[in-house]
């Protein structure tokens, strides 16, 4: 018998009692057993150990609670040692979950449990959720009597939270925490080396795309530089010391000093081989960064090799003769994501398929870690992490088009650009309608308390710490809770446009659609129409990007247009130019999903043609060859519901803001012209409440708000006010409404921080995710006087049973006809700042399927008399002839 299997009997003896051991006791010796003999097997042992106390129906003591504590904290460190990690973070979670609850102690909760998760969180691309935990255990350490042991858990806390800072792209705060604790607090050799590194990595990143900056090279250099000067004399801190060399290859890589690099990638292998208890993961990470670096040599060969030791080091059973490993030998790793998008390049030279198989292997394991995410921030940036590989996997399929001419291709191409298209907006659609109960009031309750700790860090220094700290340890709380329901339905799939059902909604829309993909190297954009689909690369080249920048720019102002038209003109034909956009008019209607810098975009004021005319209403608009609709994806578009041709009923919203610097003087006219058009309620001054908004906004099917809204900025989220108080974006998520149509008849509600793949984080967002799919929105600050005229026009069309998406064109042009409105008031600023996004098809009146059916009776009723008449004249002459 094996020492395996007389250990299993032993664990054996223990489960069944035998020893009359108590329950404490009991999970004590499975914990001691294991440690003794560690293996991914022995794992079990711990689980079966711990479902057996789960299933005694004995109470249980807090002392009994605490083993399971440390139970779940040894299996999760062996989890993950194990390659394990998502169920390391279970193990970790539920630790943390039954400390909490039970509100236990004498165990260094933080030590053995929330730095680990915090990390794991960090590796997976948790981000709010490690930024939530290591917040949440600074607090701790912060209030902690115990000093020393204090000052060095306050320490790992900066140090990790640095570093969730900066892989989720809050450069700068990671740079200013990182500075202010070199200076204040009091540091040994150890840590300020270890913090140097952590800031010349962020020195780095501060100016992406721009590495060979002199000041940026030095500033980074400096600080890594510091950081090996303060550690070579400490010892045993080889893998620390490994860190600062391998940042310094990295820099001198990305300045094309490959020798260099690799004498310092040599020395940070020899110090990081010394290293005691190597993970794996740093292990491999170290064999990635030596796989990239040669090939950024272009030795392809000797690349590809050091990825197979990378799969080698994380994969059981990897067989290097394949060069990419099995989908089911996959898991939620960021490192091999890494390596198979490295392995896609080099194959992306001469075997363009095998690429792509690498490029999709590299996203069967992102969908692995989106399953496990819950914040909105967190997947947002996951998804933009595959935007590159979409691009690439772009380009090989276009490559591949050319060369074969199979139309395939182009629809690969288009379903990857789509699945990265507001991935994040069109996912909670589709799972929020299959949501149980218990999971919709968990989403509502975290939903809320994202907006508390936002609301309450907006104040600054005035700031409540105490009250945050608590509103982030109950959102912990509810996304361990959140996980668990979830966990029942783990996969996260990316949901596939309907291709044919796409060109048939076109053609009964009499539509085309000009689809955008904008790319960090490439931009593209995809044209659908009659059954076809063509993929194109847009020459933004050469820096050309900046004359569609120049063109939004004329927007900033209500000066800039009128202070410069010949130079609007020629920008507006430039960006038109550049855009492809369609030039055969056969159908009238054009969808347009922008992307990127698009977004902010009115692209009905593109000049066609240019012209020496100052008379704006003469202008050759794209307006005046199109009637334009926007959409955030195909996906979007082709399930959107039609507009309702029932009676239009109006719930408005006009806080009005009188005798106050926020008054909007207009606005009260914009009602009057609207309430005599329509039936509904509409919400004054101090009624204009937020409560008020949100307790009948179910019952009307226009949704109109005349108010004040903000785009925000890097830190500040859009908001819109409301007479009582200024409300987030993301606080609307949670209103639950269907309405045929939101008009947000205010500034910048299309506009917010923008991310490519998702949008900008804007009120109009706000209300697609409460459930609109209709939505009319400004891009800019609009003119109080000119809106209150665009929108009176718009509700005459609407009145008049002319379609959204009509109203809206019509409108625009019924302004610029207008002879009462002087010229300088006919700039494109003052009409064009409203888009809109959602349906232009229109649903028949259930009136007029009647009678068609009556129409259809009458007919055959009058086919059939005839018929009879014509029978019986028949036989009548039959008769005159035999007489």
């Amino acid at each position: 018998m094996n020492l395996y299997h007389l250990y299993g009997l032993i664990f054996l003896f223990i489960n069944l009692n035998v020893f009359g051991q108590n329950q404490e006791d009991q999970i004590y010796n499975a914990i001691d057993g294991f440690v003794a003999h560690p293996s991914a097997k022995a794992l079990q042992n711990l689980r079966n150990t711990e479902s057996d106390f789960w299933k005694s129906t004995k109470p249980k003591t807090k002392d009994e609670l605490l083993a399971i504590v440390i139970l779940n904290c040894n299996k999760a460190y062996y989890e993950n040692q194990f390659g394990q990690t998502q169920n390391a973070i279970s193990s970790y979670e539920k630790a943390w979950q039954i400390y909490q609850k039970n509100k236990l102690s004498n165990y260094d909760i933080i030590e053995f449990c929330l730095k680990p998760l915090g990390n794991l969180y960090t590796v997976l691309g948790d981000y709010d959720s490690a930024e939530n935990t290591i917040k949440q255990y600074f607090f701790i350490v912060n209030t902690s009597k115990n000093y020393p042991e204090a000052q060095k858990q306050k320490f790992a806390a900066i140090l990790n939270l640095s570093n969730v800072y900066q892989s989720s792209g809050k450069i700068s705060l990671a740079i200013e925490l990182l500075e202010k604790t070199l200076k204040t607090e009091q540091l040994s050799n150890l840590q300020k080396g270890i913090l140097w590194n952590n800031l010349g990595n962020n020195y780095l990143l501060s100016s992406t795309g721009d590495l060979m900056r002199p000041e940026t090279h030095q500033s980074a250099t400096k600080a890594f530089e510091s950081s090996i000067k303060l550690l070579e004399n400490e010892k045993k801190q080889s893998e620390t010391l490994s860190n600062s060399y391998r940042n310094l290859a990295t820099l001198n890589r990305q300045r094309m000093n490959f020798e260099t690099a690799n004498s310092y990638l040599e020395k940070a292998e020899k110090l990081f081989l010394q290293t005691k208890n190597q993970q794996p993961r740093k292990l491999a990470k170290l064999y990635y960064e030596k796989a990239l670096l040669l090939f950024d040599e272009r030795k392809y060969d000797e690349s590809r090799k050091q990825i197979s030791v990378v799969f080698k080091t994380l994969i059981p059973n990897y067989n290097s003769k394949d060069i990419l490993p099995n989908q089911n030998q996959l898991y939620a790793e960021t490192v091999l994501t890494d390596a198979l998008d490295l392995c896609g390049e080099i194959l992306r030279i001469n075997q363009p398929q095998k690429a792509i198989s690498a490029f999709e292997l590299s996203f069967y394991i992102e969908d692995l870690v989106m399953s496990g995410l819950v914040y909105e921030n967190s997947k947002i940036l996951m998804q933009l992490r595959s935007r590159n590989r979409t691009e690439k996997c772009i380009s090989i399929y276009n490559e591949l088009f050319k060369k074969e001419g199979k139309t395939s291709y182009l629809e690969k191409a288009f379903q990857l650009a789509e699945s990265t298209k507001s991935g994040i907006l069109k996912s909670y659609r589709s799972n929020i309608k299959n949501a149980s109960a218990e999971e919709k009031k968990l989403l509502q309750e975290l939903q809320n308390l994202n907006n508390a700790i936002l609301k309450e860090q907006q104040k600054g220094d005035s700031a409540d710490i105490l009250k945050i700290n608590q509103f982030i340890k109950k959102q912990n709380e509810l996304v361990i809770s959140l996980k668990k329901i979830q966990a029942e339905n783990p996969d996260y799939i990316t949901e596939k446009c309907d291709l044919k059902g796409l060109f048939k909604k076109l053609e009964n829309d009499k539509a085309m659609m000009v689809y955008y993909f904008m790319g960090f190297e490439n931009q593209y954009y995809f044209t659908l129409q009659n059954n076809r689909i063509s993929l194109n690369r847009l020459s933004f080249g050469d820096g050309k990007i900046y004359n569609i920048i120049h063109f939004i720019d004329y927007f900033n102002n209500a000066n800039a247009i009128t202070n410069d038209i010949s130079g609007y003109v020629n920008s507006g034909k430039i960006a038109y130019d550049l855009l492809k956009l369609p030039t055969n008019y056969v159908n009238q209607n054009l969808i347009i999903v922008p992307d990127g810098i698009l977004n902010f975009l009115p692209f009905e004021a593109l000049i066609t043609r240019e012209s020496n005319t100052t008379n704006f209403a003469k202008m050759n608009y794209l307006m005046n060859d199109f009637k334009i609709a926007y959409n955030t994806s195909a996906n979007i578009y082709l399930n959107s519901k039609p507009v309702s041709k029932s009676e239009k009923t109006v719930l408005g919203v006009f806080p009005v803001f009188e005798k106050s610097a926020f008054e909007l003087r207009y606005s009260k006219k914009e009602l009057e012209s609207i309430r005599s058009n329509f039936k509904g309620k509409y919400l004054e001054n101090a009624q204009a409440s937020f409560s008020n908004f949100k307790n009948n906004a179910p019952n009307f099917s226009i949704l109109h708000l005349s108010t004040h809204a903000s785009s925000g900025d890097i830190e500040t989220p859009a908001s819109i006010k409301f007479y009582d108080q200024e409300i987030l974006y993301s606080e609307l998520y949670n209103l639950h409404i269907n309405p045929d149509l939101v008009v947000l008849s205010a500034c910048e509600t299309g506009i917010g921080k923008l991310y490519k793949a998702e949008g900008a984080m804007s009120i109009a967002r706000g209300f697609q995710f409460a459930g609109a799919q209709n939505l009319l929105f400004s891009l800019w600050k609009v003119n109080d006087f000119t809106t209150s005229v665009f929108m009176a026009d718009f509700y005459k069309n609407i009145k008049n049973d002319v379609s959204y998406f009509e109203a809206n064109a019509n409108a625009k042009r019924d302004y610029l006809n207008d002879k009462s409105i002087p010229n300088a008031k006919k700039s494109p600023y003052y009409w064009s700042s409203f888009v809109y996004y959602g349906s232009i098809s229109t649903e028949e009146k259930s009136g007029n399927y009647i009678a068609y059916i009556v129409s259809l009776l009458i007919v055959i009723g009058l086919f059939l008399v005839f018929n009879q008449y014509r029978n019986g004249k028949s036989s009548r002459d039959s008769q005159k002839r035999e007489l």
